[in-house]
This record gives structure tokens, sequence and C-alpha cells, in this order.
């Protein structure tokens, strides 16, 4: 029963790691987590029309400005990663 419940639930972990890229796994860097955050918030602002007017207003620029630098961010939101170490 015991392994039957833990196939299960790494089952349901894969699913939701291959459905939702920004649930990290145990390898994710401090770095790219913080991008699929950033990334995350950003799609969010571009794809909901009401924070996008509402950043608009807040900033004094047109909508179609906010939308375009949103994603202009997105390329590299943190700046550029860190150098690895090997």
């Amino acid at each position: 029963m015991s392994s039957e419940l833990r196939y299960t639930a790494n089952t349901q972990l894969e699913h939701l790691h291959a459905r939702y890229t920004g649930t990290g796994h145990a390898d994710l860097t401090k770095y790219e987590w913080l991008t699929h955050q950033h990334r995350d918030t950003l799609s969010s602002i571009v794809g909901h029309p009401s924070l996008l007017s509402y950043l608009a207003v807040a900033d004094g620029e047109a909508t179609g400005r906010v939308k375009f630098e949103m994603t202009e961010r997105m390329l590299q939101p943190c700046g550029p990663p860190p150098a690895k170490d090997d």
C-alpha cells in the first residue's frame, strides 16, 4: 500500500512539473526560480488588460508602450545569468 501511494505521489509531482514549468525541481538555482517568477508576473500583467491599463495610467504612458516594455523585460528579467562554476 505504501509503495502505491509513493508511486502516485511521484506521478502527480512529475505531472505538475511537466504542466507548470515554474514549479521547480531539486536542481533549480535561485536565479532560475527568480526568473520564472518575474516572467510569470510580467506575462500576467500583459495578459490582463485591466492590470496593463492600471500600469499605463500610473506611469503616464500609452498601453501599447507599457505592453512592449513588459514584453522586452521578459527576455532577461533578472539581468544576465551568473557565471557557472565548473
